[in-house]
């Protein structure tokens, strides 16, 4: 897979070998940022980080940190492995954990940007409603959902937009 626009414009990166994972495609992926616009300067959460394609676009494009949260040991070696070729060590920082205990453990910390990608096979519903948590007061939660899947309601967010590419949607919330 490669970067597709921004800093890194063109930079290879591996994905994770195996079912476990679904990295997002190029097409979603320039799809999800053209929509979010500038930016410049935010802290990004990318939760179940899979190859880290989401944070490395977004470190690209401007963000100021990113933040992936990732349990699979196999997707864990290859995103550090990227995040070395990259050389994105003081940008990028990997989480070896569950999500779920991850946030038990930091209930305090904000992010200005949360972008779910969950393995479809394994969608998680409670636990993605839970991260509304995790959003600074102005912050966005963007969702990649199934696109064949009704959008989750969400308690303490407001859908703002959404946007279907066939077998796959993003989904984007406000806190209310």
């Amino acid at each position: 897979m490669r970067i597709i626009a921004g800093t890194l414009k063109g930079q290879i990166f591996e994905t994770p070998s195996g079912h476990k994972t679904h990295p997002m495609s190029e097409k979603i992926r320039g799809a999800l940022f053209n929509i979010l616009g500038d930016i410049n300067g935010l802290e990004v959460l990318d939760v179940f980080g899979g190859s880290g394609g989401i944070s490395f676009e977004a470190i690209s494009r401007g963000a100021d940190h990113v933040t992936i949260i990732e349990s699979d040991r196999t997707a864990q070696k290859t995103i550090a492995n990227n995040i070395s070729k990259l050389n994105l060590g003081d940008k990028v920082t990997l989480v070896s954990a569950n999500v779920s205990s991850w946030m038990n453990k930091n209930p305090n910390t904000k992010f200005d940007l949360v972008i779910a990608d969950p393995p479809y096979d394994k969608l998680q519903y409670e636990l993605i409603e839970r991260l509304y948590a995790l959003l600074n007061k102005d912050g966005l939660l963007v969702l990649s959902w199934p696109g064949n899947d009704d959008q989750i309601r969400m308690h303490h967010l407001e859908m703002v937009d959404r946007k279907n590419y066939g077998d796959a949607q993003l989904i984007f919330y406000r806190l209310i």
